[in-house]
């Protein structure tokens, strides 16, 4: 871990991984004994000891929620306090047996509202690989849920593994022949890139979260506007996409409720046919596919806010530009 990190305790790395191995087996014997309606009652008093527990999180939790309701009053009755942080880690809660759902293909397709199916169909379809860039609002593991439809379509997922290593663990127990790839790595060198183009060259695609900082901290972000106030977001998506010079798209996903019950939104996002980063506009150029990212993930927390699963202060660190020499001579720092 950089230097950087280990001084912010802010940062999301630092925050101890929520479950233990025997917690997430046990979240599953209890759904597989008592079905999902009791389950749900369940996990509220566990979502209660978390709120008590975490007081980090809970603070992060009732700062989004009240940044949200400030930015869409609209969605809410009332002002956020701490019944809705409870709310909060109970959809925590409840994202985690679905991500374990998602592996042991239990997930129907039925479970899914898909916005533009005939585009999402056409894409699934293409044999060309591409990145995706997906979030923490939400669940990427429904994406396995989706695509297990789709024969031959294989999705190599960058991870930071000391964050989820029970999850990782237990998924790769669950369904250790999914075609939903788990690539471990703390950072990008240059024979992580060789290998990752090679995927994309076969027509695989590769996902990469574009709402967390990164190991080295502020500097390698830049500042955006995310619900009307200043945060940094990383960079590394976008050079990623312009070492790969492949196709990129957004990736949304998450439950939501309706009047028949609880569905799973489910949209694929165009961002760019091929991302171009001028050598001599290159903070311009990153500043704007970075603001473009948080635009859209900025209109879809207003459909979904208690999907929100950044339990860290997402505003707190500002970013530190560097510049492309610097990424060029020390290439793991994306």
């Amino acid at each position: 871990m950089s230097s950087s990190v280990a001084q912010n305790k802010s940062h999301w790395s630092t925050i101890n991984e929520a479950g233990t191995l025997f917690g997430l087996r046990l979240l599953m014997l209890l759904y597989r004994f008592f079905g999902r309606r009791l389950f749900s009652v369940l996990l509220f008093p566990v979502a209660l000891y978390f709120v008590v527990s975490r007081p980090n999180s809970r603070r992060a939790s009732i700062g989004f929620l009240r940044t949200h309701y400030q930015f869409f009053p609209e969605q809410w009755s009332v002002k956020p306090g701490y019944w809705q942080v409870v709310k909060h880690f109970h959809q925590f809660a409840e994202a985690i047996l679905d991500k374990l759902l998602a592996w042991s293909a239990d997930m129907s397709i039925n479970e899914f509202d898909v916005k533009n199916s005939e585009a999402v169909d056409a894409l699934m379809s293409s044999k060309r690989g591409r990145l995706i860039i997906g979030t923490h609002l939400g669940n990427l593991e429904y994406c396995r849920g989706f695509i297990q439809r789709y024969e031959g379509k294989a999705i190599n997922v960058l991870l930071y593994d000391k964050h989820a290593e029970n999850f990782v663990s237990m998924m790769q127990r669950i369904n250790p022949h999914s075609r939903l790839n788990i690539l471990q790595v703390d950072e990008l060198d240059v024979a992580t890139l060789l290998r990752l183009k090679d995927r994309i060259d076969r027509g695989e695609w590769v996902f990469i979260a574009g709402d967390r900082t990164p190991l080295a901290g502020a500097k390698r972000t830049v500042n955006v506007s995310f619900l009307a106030r200043q945060a940094p977001l990383p960079i590394g998506p976008y050079v990623l996409a312009k070492a790969l010079a492949c196709p990129v798209n957004l990736m949304f996903s998450y439950r939501y409720n309706t009047s028949k019950g609880s569905k799973i939104y489910f949209e694929m996002v165009n961002f760019s046919d091929k991302v171009e980063l001028s050598r001599h506009q290159r903070q311009t150029d990153l500043q704007y596919y970075a603001q473009k990212f948080a635009t859209e993930l900025e209109s879809q927390c207003a459909k979904a806010p208690y999907q929100w699963f950044n339990f860290y202060d997402f505003w707190a660190t500002q970013s530190i530009f560097v510049t492309q020499d610097a990424v060029d001579s020390n290439p793991k720092s994306l």
